[in-house]
Order: structure tokens, then C-alpha cells, then sequence
């Protein structure tokens, strides 16, 4: 019976790195940023979950703690990327703004 777990984490987790570079591949390609973020998004939680995977199959302890802080550290990476997303989107928009719908919002922001 363990060695059949065995053999069933480790197809777990090839089938997880298969995702990996499957959403690997959607975050070059896009087509839009908001999927390249999501993306990114998803290679950072099944990396999190390979980790834990690796926790289980070797049973030691401290990778659980090691996922944790890759969870920490891949959310923060997403909230930047849609920081910057977000402010890039901004100006694109005010860009597009007419003359006097700029000089509303210079109005506004000075306020």
C-alpha cells in the first residue's frame, strides 16, 4: 500500500508540473495582461502545492513552513503585478482623456 501512495504522489505531483508549464506558457503568450497575472497567479499556487506534496511523500515538517512562505511571497507578487497593471492602465486612460476632461481631472486631483 505505501509503495502505491508513493507512486500516486509522484503522478501527482508530474501532473502538477505539467499545469505549471502549461500556465507558464499562457503567461508569455496573453493575450491579455489580466490573464498573464491570473497565470502567474496559478504557477505560484501549484507550486505551493508541489511543496506540499514533496512534505508528505519525504515527511518532513519544515516544507510546510518553506509553502507558507512561498504562499506569502507569490501573493504579494500578484498584488505588485496588479499594482503596476493598475497604473499602467491609468495612464492609458488619461492619455485618451479629451483636453477638457484632463484639466477636470488636474482640478480634481489638486483639491
Amino acid at each position: 500500500m505505501e509503495k502505491l501512495y508513493d507512486v500516486f504522489l509522484t503522478a501527482v505531483i508530474v501532473v502538477l508540473g505539467l499545469c505549471c508549464f502549461f500556465c507558464l506558457i499562457r503567461s508569455i503568450i496573453g493575450p491579455r495582461i489580466a490573464d498573464r497575472i491570473v497565470a502567474v497567479n496559478m504557477i505560484g499556487t501549484m507550486t505551493m502545492m508541489i511543496i506540499v506534496i514533496l512534505a508528505v511523500k519525504m515527511q518532513e515538517g519544515f516544507l510546510v513552513d518553506v509553502a507558507m512562505i512561498y504562499a506569502m511571497i507569490s501573493f504579494l507578487a500578484v498584488v505588485v503585478l496588479v499594482k503596476i497593471y493598475m497604473g499602467v492602465h491609468r495612464e492609458k486612460e488619461e492619455k485618451n482623456l479629451s483636453r477638457e476632461e484632463q484639466e477636470e481631472l488636474a482640478a480634481i486631483k489638486k483639491e
